[in-house]
């Protein structure tokens, strides 16, 4: 599978049977307005199968930078049928207060290239239910916001890293030099037992290797 990062929590999967996009962003330069820094190339020329959007922010939910005619599962839950099988959207929060603060979160599981995928999107609960745990289930693949804020920093991720002792994570959204908000990843890199920086934005799962214990793979900022 070939992994592309596109800045914040925007990732675009590609096997050899179909592709996926998750929470490409919109144009965020009226951000420059009131103060915040966000600078990540537009997202052009990407088509896929599948965009799959787990709430409804600017950051998370311009679908219209996908193309291909692709179905679209945004901010939902359920077993969901989908051009690349069926996907399990799960119910959570975009913060400690059950959501009154910034809204729903879906945490999307899905297989590709025979790899089970996690992505949590912008999730900010205090810790994972039990009852999420169980409808995420083994997975390979994790995709975890590790920025504070709005969503939550590296003791949670870490704890959730823990849980669900997947072979590879990807941590997203948080501070780089072309966002001028959020905390870095460099506490929960730290905390990482296994960390390979990697030397572009893109990878593929086949070229990494599998350490004992999960492998924090830390692509290159776009």
């Amino acid at each position: 599978m070939r992994i592309q990062w596109y800045g914040q929590s925007a990732f675009h999967l590609s096997a050899a049977e179909a592709s996926v996009a998750i929470d490409p962003f919109r144009d965020l330069s009226r951000l420059t307005s009131r103060g915040m820094h966000f600078d990540y190339p537009a997202i052009v020329g990407v088509e896929a199968q599948l965009v799959l959007v787990t709430h409804e922010h600017a950051d998370h939910n311009g679908v219209e930078a996908i193309g291909g005619d692709p179905a679209i599962l945004r901010s939902t839950a359920g077993q969901l049928r989908s051009p690349i099988g069926e996907v399990t959207a799960i119910a959570s929060e975009h913060d400690e207060q059950a959501g009154t603060a910034r809204g729903p979160n879906t945490i999307f599981v899905f297989e590709l290239d025979g790899l089970r995928v996690c992505h949590f999107g912008d999730f900010g609960q205090s810790s994972l239910r039990e009852e999420q745990l169980a409808a995420i289930g083994e997975i390979d693949l994790l995709f975890v916001p590790v920025g504070g804020g709005p969503t939550i920093g590296a003791g949670q991720a870490t704890a959730i890293v823990e849980r669900l002792s997947p072979r590879w994570i990807v941590p997203m959204h948080y501070r780089t030099p072309r966002i001028g908000f959020l905390e870095t990843a460099d506490v929960f890199l730290e905390g990482s037992t296994h960390v390979e920086r990697l030397p572009e934005a893109a990878f593929d799962t086949e070229q990494m290797l599998v350490a004992d214990g999960p492998l924090v793979l830390v692509p290159a900022v776009p």
